[in-house]
């Protein structure tokens, strides 16, 4: 048949057909594999930058001149925390100090010797909180505390890069209370190559994973844990200190 003698229907069951091969077996594990290829090399990109937003957000953290708030609380993690935190109180940048997590063994009487704190400021205005297991559990203690004494805003004394965790959590908890950053720097991270210490660059990512993790789990909806040796974030544990 001539194209001349060829009418309108002659074609009009031929279809396009796709490329050859593409919805073969082999066709189909190619593009799954590109796509898998693609979706990892985004992932690792987000991450990277993530954790470029991370350093540079824990290297900028100082703490704040001349504030005050209704209270202060610190987590527990080494006694130049502490010792901070009871600076403050001795300067009037809050009315009341919780130390939170401290280990069930631990007397007041030893934390404040190690710190050398006078006893009438621990007798005065000093609270130890022994129920908290983990960061979860200093905000839930910590919230708990507040209500209790009906703060409005409180002073958060912790290391640098254990900062944005903290605040994360405190906030998950008592989204009401103004929590102010007052970071604890051991060394001036911006003067120094700290991506070149093993120690410092350990601790940044591993810090930078549970902000991760943390995340991923409120955004997914995941019930977190109390993270208090008694299981409950109502009851008060918190004590004098005297």
């Amino acid at each position: 048949m001539t194209p001349a003698q060829m009418t309108p229907d002659d074609g009009a069951d031929r279809k396009p057909q796709p490329p050859k091969g593409l919805f073969s077996r082999q066709g189909r594990l190619r593009w799954i594999a590109r796509r898998v290829i693609m979706a990892g090399v985004l992932c690792i990109a987000l991450l990277f930058g993530g954790f470029l937003w991370f350093a540079n957000a824990v290297t900028s953290l100082k703490a704040p001149d001349g504030v005050k708030a209704d209270a202060i609380v610190v987590l527990t993690g080494g006694y130049l925390r502490i010792e901070q935190a009871l600076g403050l109180l001795r300067d009037g940048a809050g009315q009341r100090l919780l130390i939170s997590g401290a280990h069930p063994s631990t007397t007041p009487n030893q934390i404040r010797k190690v710190t050398q704190a006078s006893p009438d400021l621990f007798a005065c205005c000093v609270d130890i909180g022994y129920d908290a297991i983990d960061t979860i559990g200093n905000a839930n203690e910590i919230t708990r505390w507040i209500h209790d004494h009906g703060y409005k805003s409180v002073l958060v004394v912790t290391n640098n890069y254990h900062m944005l965790r903290s605040l994360h959590e405190l906030r998950r908890a008592d989204p009401v209370t103004e929590f102010i950053a007052y970071p604890v720097i051991n060394s001036d991270l911006t003067r120094k190559a700290w991506f070149a210490d093993p120690d410092v660059l350990r601790t940044m990512l591993a810090e930078y994973g549970k902000v991760v993790l943390a995340t991923l789990r409120d955004w997914v909806g995941i019930e977190r844990g109390t993270g208090l040796r008694t299981g409950n974030d109502t009851k008060t544990a918190a004590r004098p200190a005297s």
